[in-house]
């Protein structure tokens, strides 16, 4: 479950975060996930409360944000909205789609104290 090590990445941003900014309590944290970022929803919260326990962000609240998925046709530069990382161009049938966006993941906001 690739889901742990990437909670763990958000706690050590959150702790950074902390650091710089000097809050000592995390209520709410915001995540952006891309549909083809690979990541469970459910196996992502799970792992966010088990790596925060007794941390700063102990008993946020993780809020998922999903961004859809979206490549350009590298044969024919059409746009396409992507559910699976592979497929074919709607317009000109390539396979040759280049992913876009939707397989980022980001911590787009804090509330913090």
């Amino acid at each position: 479950m690739h889901e742990m090590s990437l909670a763990e990445s958000v706690l050590q941003i959150i702790e950074d975060a902390s650091r710089t900014q000097q809050f000592r309590r995390v209520r709410t944290v915001v995540l952006e996930i891309g549909a083809l970022a690979a990541v469970e929803p459910e196996a992502m919260r799970f792992a966010f409360d088990a790596v925060v326990r007794g941390t700063l962000a102990d008993g946020a609240l993780l809020e998922l944000i999903e961004i859809p998925g979206q490549g350009r046709c590298t044969a024919c530069g059409m746009r396409v909205a992507l559910q699976e990382q592979y497929g074919l161009c709607p317009e000109c049938g390539s396979p040759r789609i280049e992913i876009v966006a939707g397989k980022q993941m980001r911590v787009k906001d804090l509330v913090v104290e």
